[in-house]
């Protein structure tokens, strides 16, 4: 675990590219088949909602945790206030357990129980990897950032 970690933060110190954290850049970089290695906290607490919009009938996926889950706001689609039904509920520590090997990566849990696993679970939020390449996440932000409200100045 703590060499692991400490590959991990190797990768941090030296600006190399090839690591990513946090539950959504961790899962982008995933689908790009980006991820060589998975670095999960054994006590996650995040659940993988399957979403249909009941009007529309689209399909969405969120990966909310406990609090999260509490806000009603994240059951409702943002422009229409249609009522999300939830279709399936999986924990994302399962679910990373079944699926890990589609992606292409190597999937290690780790405890908070040493110095370097209590870090990266407090800094990092218990999700993270270690890339095969580099990757500028903040480009996948801002491509993928469908909230953004767009004013169409034509003065």
């Amino acid at each position: 675990e703590k060499r692991l970690i400490g590959k991990y933060f190797d990768e941090i110190s030296q600006d190399t590219g090839k690591y990513v954290f946090g539950v959504d850049d961790t899962l982008k970089a995933l689908e790009m088949g980006a991820v060589e290695t998975l670095i999960v906290w054994e006590n996650l607490d995040v659940n993988r909602y399957t979403l249909k919009n009941a009007v529309t009938g689209e399909i969405v996926i969120k990966n909310l945790s406990k609090e999260q889950e509490a806000d009603q706001s994240h059951f409702r689609d943002a422009e229409t206030g249609a009522e999300l039904e939830v279709q399936e509920k999986t924990s994302l520590l399962e679910w990373f357990a079944e699926g890990y090997k589609k992606f292409g990566c190597t999937l290690e849990f780790v405890t908070n129980k040493s110095q370097e696993g209590s870090q990266f679970c407090r800094g990092f939020g218990g999700i993270g990897g270690i890339l095969r390449y580099q990757l500028d996440m903040r480009t996948f932000d801002e491509a993928s950032d469908d909230d953004a409200v767009y004013d169409d100045d034509s003065d």
